[in-house]
């Protein structure tokens, strides 16, 4: 049975970083890619950043591009996501979610429909 378990999530003022993280049990971890998606209040999911299985190509979305750094540590089955110079339009539920294979998909963007387990989610909350 494939777990993915996620951690951090704060309320935190404009301009602040927090890390999220995200533990993957029940599968070969290095076989998939792992990206994050986020859920702001009253709009749909949207993907934020992906790797690969590697970790050796990577998509940010451009509103998150040079803030957002995603990285992951096979030997631990883990990917995290950190944030820094957050802003308000950063809050939202984040998701972390593990690829239906090695590859992010066209890396112009991400679609839920490439991957298939997900995380609780984390709230992220980002004050003025």
């Amino acid at each position: 049975q494939v777990q993915v378990v996620q951690s951090g999530g704060a309320s935190v003022p404009a301009g602040g970083s927090l890390q999220l993280s995200c533990v993957v049990s029940g599968l070969s971890f290095d076989d998939y890619a792992m990206g994050w998606f986020r859920q702001a209040p009253g709009k749909e999911r949207e993907g934020v950043a992906c790797l690969n299985w590697i970790g050796q190509n990577i998509y940010y979305a451009p509103s998150v591009k040079g803030r957002f750094t995603v990285s992951r540590d096979n030997a631990k089955n883990t990917v995290s996501l950190q944030l820094t110079n957050l802003k308000p339009d950063d809050t939202g539920i984040y998701y972390c979610a593990v690829g239906l294979g090695p590859a992010c998909g066209d890396y112009m963007s991400l679609h839920e429909y490439n991957f298939g387990n997900w995380g609780q989610g984390s709230q992220v909350t980002v004050s003025t």
